[in-house]
């Protein structure tokens, strides 16, 4: 792949960020050097990287290349999942509908909350004694 033919994008969920490239292909992910699969472990997960691909019908024709930072597995799946859907926009802005209908294209933003400082956790409270 030369660098002029490839779209990058930033993909962010929870504390994960991505730095996502795609470039026609024959559908390899590769996330922080290592295989997608050998980095998420499971289907599952990958399923989830890949599902705009999948939506579209192009899981086979596209190279994902990610550097994903930050957060869990999830988050990072997330990330690049995020990452993919704006960078396919930038290749094609038909495919916009489709992916906004999935739901794919909004960053979730959902970060956890900090501990209180007095207190056990971020909500919980020592027990109230009155007398």
């Amino acid at each position: 792949m030369s660098k002029t033919e490839m779209i990058w994008a930033t993909g962010r969920r929870k504390c994960s960020s991505a730095s996502v490239r795609i470039a026609d292909g024959t559908g390899k992910v590769t996330i922080n050097g290592e295989d997608g699969l050998a980095y998420f472990n499971t289907d599952a997960v990958m399923g989830y990287v890949t599902q705009g691909l999948r939506l579209l019908g192009i899981a086979g024709k596209i190279d994902v290349v990610a550097t994903v930072k930050g957060g869990g597995i999830m988050g990072q799946a997330g990330a690049v999942r995020h990452g993919v859907a704006r960078a396919l926009i930038k290749k094609d802005e038909t495919l916009r509908g489709a992916l906004k209908a999935a739901g794919m294209l909004t960053r979730d933003s959902r970060v956890k909350e900090r501990k209180k400082s007095g207190q056990p956790g971020a909500r919980k409270r020592f027990q109230f004694s009155k007398r």
